[in-house]
């Protein structure tokens, strides 16, 4: 009996002494995650200081280096939009009459028709003249040419040019237009010409 307890007990002491073992093993496995872990710890600290310990002057240099770019972008960018515009005004200025001398060929067509017809009635031909001037005056007044008026119309120097003074007319013709002797036209309510009149003194 004795030694049966005394190896039940013996055994009882490994056991102990396997768990103290084990928890010794499981303290030193610790303590070696933690100085592990301080150091991961410890440089991503480092990391963050350094992003938050950026030189003021490189940050400045590099805002300087961006702006100069777009900078240099902007300037060539608007040296190719003036060469754009300068370009366009020039054939603006050598191509700026077709759109009027395409308007008027039809007319011209008509001009050459009329000569080349061989009719000798005089009602026919004058006829034939009326149709042309009046399709030619519909075409100006398609591109913007208005005829100033001047019949009856007080004279007013934005308009009329006088040329002639003509007295004794009587109150109610001083001042008026009483003759146009050159029809005057408006562009677009520009004078570009004037009409040359004859005024009542």
């Amino acid at each position: 009996m004795s030694e049966e307890k005394k190896i039940n007990i013996e055994d009882g002491n490994l056991d102990e002494q396997e768990e103290k073992l084990n928890d010794e093993q499981t303290a030193e496995e610790q303590q070696d995650q933690q100085p592990a872990e301080n150091e991961e710890t410890g440089t991503n600290d480092k990391a963050e200081q350094k992003e938050e310990e950026k030189d003021p002057l490189d940050v400045a240099l590099a805002e300087i280096e961006n702006l100069k770019q777009q900078m240099l972008y902007k300037q060539a960018e608007f040296e190719n939009y003036r060469k754009r515009t300068l370009k366009e005004k020039a054939e603006l200025i050598l191509n700026g009459g077709e759109k009027a001398i395409t308007a008027i060929l039809p007319v011209l067509d008509d001009f050459e028709r009329a000569i080349a017809n061989e009719s000798d009635d005089p009602a026919a031909i004058k006829e034939g003249m009326d149709l042309i001037f009046k399709k030619f005056t519909k075409t100006l007044e398609t591109l913007g040419v208005k005829k100033i008026e001047t019949e009856g119309k007080d004279f007013d120097v934005d308009y009329h040019e006088a040329i002639a003074m003509v007295p004794g007319m009587g109150d109610d013709k001083k001042g008026k237009v009483i003759d146009c002797v050159q029809t005057g036209y408006m562009l677009n309510d520009k004078v570009i010409r004037h009409a040359k009149v004859a005024v009542g003194q």
